[in-house]
């Protein structure tokens, strides 16, 4: 009798044993969930820093600005790639300028930025030194580590050695802190010397060159 009744009371702790063992199993592993808005943005200013334009488009850009002698022109820009690699800007426009001792330079044209587009600029500056003669000319501008637009207008000091002919070719470097200009000028008239001074460029034009 008193198996009996044992039997009888020890039947549902046998039948429960089971799920009991289920339940103090090994626990189900957690994964982790991410929040996508607190991943850290992606850096995107390598590649526009790399940006730049190919020597293919410099050539074709200067052939539609420069036209005529544009041939000794491409010769130049291959030689500047040569030197710095490819620009990430360039600027189309006109020029004029004479000196005798004293002289100054007058400009503007349209600045063509592979980050930010296009814009207006102006240039103008004093030339001091042994200049002979005037000049008229169509000026090609390649820009290096231009990563903000509004960083041209300021001062870019230039020494120059130049000799013109008529329809020549002439180039020269400017540089300011790590950006550096390298204009390529086609123009009539002639200046033998070097001269020492800068180019300002200006959202407006002036006649004020300092």
């Amino acid at each position: 009798m008193i198996k009996k009744l044992l039997s009888v009371l020890a039947l549902p702790l046998i039948v429960s044993l089971p799920a009991l063992a289920q339940e103090t199993g090994e626990p189900t592993p957690i994964t982790p969930t991410v929040n996508p808005a607190a991943s850290p943005p992606a850096d995107t200013s390598q590649p526009v820093r790399d940006a730049g334009y190919e020597m293919t488009e410099i050539v074709a850009a200067a052939d539609d600005a420069l036209g005529e002698g544009s041939q000794a022109v491409a010769q130049v820009i291959e030689k500047v790639f040569a030197d710095l690699g490819k620009p990430n800007a360039y600027i189309v426009g006109r020029e004029g300028g004479g000196a005798l001792i004293f002289g100054l330079r007058y400009g503007q044209g349209t600045l063509h930025s592979k980050i930010e587009g296009e814009r207006q600029v102006h240039w103008t500056g004093p030339s001091l030194g042994p200049d002979v003669g005037g000049d008229v000319s169509r000026s090609f501008t390649l820009v290096y580590n231009l990563y903000d637009t509004e960083e041209i207008f300021q001062r870019f000091p230039a020494v120059e050695g130049r000799a013109y002919l008529i329809a020549g070719v002439a180039a020269n470097y400017h540089q300011q802190g790590d950006i550096v200009l390298v204009p390529v000028r086609l123009g009539a008239g002639w200046r033998l010397g070097a001269n020492m001074g800068y180019l300002k460029y200006t959202r407006k034009g002036t006649i004020f060159p300092f």
